[in-house]
């Protein structure tokens, strides 16, 4: 295999941006590099070679270089493939079956149309719709439960009491119902709820994430890895991931973390025990986390370093080194990460899933444990320091917190994450659900250390989060979405603020212009370009317009809705932040939860506030695309409005379907199957702009 690979000197993850800001102290100072001028060295003046020719890497800062294309190569045994399918979610993936692969027996490709059954959005409205109908909290729905939680949804969503809902009125009741602020059980959000109706908690003990919440699950089996002619025996190996792994659940090209050490002790590769391989299905550029946690690090903060890898599978009597695709390769996050960064191996390091980021939850360290998802086995004093700022942050007084905020927290460091972090507008992390980083207590100064991860959506692509003017005209002053009491305090305290605002005006005249950007994305492109066209001509396309600057639709989970790459976006965002900072412009905020859009679908158009399709009353939540599947349900004389008889018909009627072992109540599984059954957007006559995400073809592998 031979793939173009820049200069490691030229294009080290360590080598820093043009214009620079001066160097000064910072958190981390195991990590501190001398910027260098050989960044702005020309293109053409760095010679060219193949990573894949290339020897075995001797260290991590060999294996990590910005543009290396490394050749992994996994091998299985028939029994330990088959093994290594998870089991649960309800065969959520649209391009797949509820178990197979393509090509093995339950997949979907062969089914024209798009999604298989299963596909829908059960497994994030079905846990919140289970907890507010089991008002006995006995882990089942009766008949009279849930026909009481249909009484009770009427009652509040016929605001006017005319006794008939209208379309409207169903669909702010169901965005009320599963994604509005407070909504859920109780009225309270709770620990990992989204909006208190999406659950992004797994089981206790177990993973946390969409697809954990889903009931899915990842065993490590048994496999062999070559890299890049490094054999590597007994490797424990299993899928990872999960908004990526549904998205590509139909396919080959899975994401994959490799233990190199937990089946043959002591075997590492670069001086490292764990591998992650992230099959970017959502970012058609391969280029979105990569180059965001080179931002972070540009930035002088602690970030997983990255390099790719050209990905092939054997299984004997199924797949011949059959090519996977190109895949981004990041730095686990643990101890050889702590050491590399701090200098240490010791402390605990956290990776939460809540939007209530330390709130109080008690004097118990069994209600923090699966919320806060240590990495490892924590002792009392570390449990207690997390309990401790949990209570600090929920109740001390405005000045108290405000003098004592820095004795938790690392000020300068937690400013300039969060001053990167809101430049990308990454909705899909602390400022959205509160998910996708970690926070890393150091045992030296007992302070909170924030790190990134999971930045496949930076760069203001997440289309269920507001529209694209939104996320590109973000507010640096109120960057989040909806709720979030910690952040609301952190943001009024005024030595935090005086940090955040003189980071984001340092970076506006060093990392955020606009021309490093481009730089690096045409960089990256000249030599990912031969990997993509490997993977598919239409892969390839999708490649050649972004890097080009074109906007494109994506799939999965931005249901088809466009987004701007990243060299157009960096252009508006920067001078967004720049006029915000010269008090030119408030910038756009999002006030509630949901997936971030306003009106437009009901009168033909998906248009933000004043855009194309008018504005609207409601988030484009959960009710923008549950509404016309439960109004086409229940409206029995097809008159556009539902009856209070219609609307408890429609529930009498979806408990005997649902209930398919006739117990007389319904399980969880049971809601999240119906759910996707009879209100999938999917189904014939959903709402406007859904559909199949493109691509499909694209992805049977």
């Amino acid at each position: 295999m031979s793939q173009l690979v820049m200069s490691p000197t030229l294009f080290d993850n360590s080598c820093p941006p043009p214009e620079a800001p001066p160097k000064r102290q910072c958190p981390h100072k195991a990590r501190q590099s001398v910027w260098s001028a050989c960044f702005g060295l020309v293109l053409s003046l760095a010679p060219l070679g193949s990573a894949a020719d290339q020897a075995s890497p001797a260290n991590a800062k060999d294996l990590f270089r910005f543009t290396n294309i490394w050749e992994a190569h996994f091998t299985f045994a028939p029994d330990q493939w088959a093994a290594m399918e998870p089991k649960g979610g309800g065969g959520f993936g649209p391009f797949g079956g509820p178990r197979g692969r393509p090509g093995e027996p339950g997949d979907g490709p062969d089914r024209p149309g798009g999604p298989p059954p299963g596909f829908g959005p059960g497994m994030f409205l079905g846990p919140a719709l289970f907890q507010q109908a089991d008002k006995n909290h006995d882990g089942k729905v009766s008949k009279e439960e849930f026909q009481t939680l249909s009484e009770a949804w009427f009652a509040k969503w016929d605001k006017e009491k005319t006794g008939k809902l209208t379309a409207d009125q169903v669909r702010d009741g169901l965005n009320g119902a599963f994604g509005g602020p407070g909504a859920g059980p109780g009225g309270s959000r709770g620990p990992g709820r989204f909006g208190g109706g999406m659950n992004l908690q797994g089981p206790e003990g177990k993973r946390n994430g969409v697809a954990a919440a889903a009931g899915i699950d990842f065993d490590y089996v048994h496999g062999q890895l070559e890299f890049n002619g490094q054999q590597l025996t007994d490797v424990a190996v299993r899928y990872k991931g999960n908004g990526t792994f549904m998205e590509s659940r139909g396919s080959l090209k899975r994401s994959l973390k490799a233990e190199l050490n937990k089946y043959t002790k002591g075997q590492r590769l670069a001086g490292l025990t764990k591998l992650n391989f992230h099959n970017c299905v959502t970012d058609p550029s391969w280029m979105n986390e990569v180059m965001s946690y080179r931002l972070y690090r540009d930035a002088k903060l602690p970030a997983p370093r990255t390099a790719f890898a050209s990905v092939y599978l054997t299984v004997p009597g199924k797949y011949q080194k059959q090519l996977l695709g190109l895949y981004s390769m990041v730095e686990n996050v643990d101890k050889h990460f702590l050491e590399a960064n701090f200098g240490v191996k010791e402390g605990a390091l956290f990776k939460p899933v809540t939007p209530d980021l330390f709130s109080d939850l008690g004097d118990d360290w069994k209600a923090y444990n699966q919320t806060y998802d240590p990495k490892a086995v924590l002792t009392d004093q570390q449990k207690q320091r997390l309990i401790q700022f949990c209570k600090f942050s929920t109740s001390a007084s405005d000045a108290d917190f405000a003098a004592k905020l820095g004795d938790f927290v690392d000020l300068e460091e937690f400013a300039r994450f969060m001053a990167v972090m809101v430049f990308l507008s990454d909705l899909d992390g602390i400022l959205g659900p509160g998910q996708n980083l970690y926070v890393y207590l150091h045992p030296k100064t007992q302070k909170f250390i924030f790190i990134p991860w999971d930045q496949d959506h930076s760069f203001g692509q997440f289309p269920m989060r507001g529209t694209q003017e939104q996320r590109e005209d973000l507010s640096i002053q109120k960057p989040w979405q909806g709720e979030n009491p910690f952040l609301a305090r952190v943001f009024k305290v005024a030595a935090f603020k005086q940090l955040y605002l003189a980071s984001l005006q340092e970076y506006s005249k060093g990392v955020f212009q606009p021309a490093r950007f481009h730089q690096q994305v045409d960089q990256l492109a000249l030599v990912l370009r031969p990997a993509v066209q490997a993977e598919s001509d239409q892969k390839l396309a999708r490649f050649d317009e972004v890097v080009a600057g074109k906007a494109i639709r994506g799939g999965g989970f931005g249901f088809g809705l466009p987004t701007k790459p990243i060299k157009p976006y960096v252009e508006i965002r920067a001078r967004s932040i720049a006029d915000q900072l010269a008090g030119k412009s408030e910038g756009k905020t999002l006030d509630e939860f949901g997936f971030g859009m306003r009106g437009g679908p009901r009168r033909g158009g998906f248009g933000g506030p004043g855009g194309p399709g008018g504005p609207g009353p409601a988030m484009f939540g959960p009710g923008m695309f549950l509404g016309p599947a439960f109004m086409r349900a229940m409206d029995a004389d097809h008159d556009d409005h539902l009856t209070r008889e219609e609307f408890a018909s429609g529930f009498a009627k979806w408990f005997q379907e649902w209930n398919v072992d006739r117990s007389g109540a319904l399980t969880e599984e049971q809601i999240r199957d119906g759910i996707n059954r009879d209100l999938s957007p999917f189904r014939a006559g959903g709402p406007p702009g859904f559909g199949p995400p493109p691509g499909a073809a694209d992805r049977e592998q």
